[in-house]
């Protein structure tokens, strides 16, 4: 089981100025009230962001997030 949450990870991320488009995920998500803060699972997530995340511009976007969010897990 992952020691964190997809946005726990994600918050860790987040970057106000000269931001790549996951950290402009991040900084998006961290003003979504109602983002799935606790899941760590990627179908829950997906289908929340698709129907809710108008501050994402791609889901490919997210799907970056989520490999980098599963490396970073194997790393501890």
């Amino acid at each position: 089981m992952r020691s964190r949450s997809f946005y726990q990870w994600l918050m860790t991320q987040r970057k106000p100025e000269n931001a790549n488009e996951v950290q402009e995920f991040a900084n998006g998500a961290f003003y979504d009230s109602a983002f799935p803060k606790q899941s760590q699972d990627f179908s829950e997530i997906s289908n929340y962001l698709e129907e809710n995340a108008n501050y994402l511009a791609s889901m490919q976007i997210f799907d970056e997030a989520w490999k980098e969010f599963l490396a970073s897990e194997e790393e501890l």
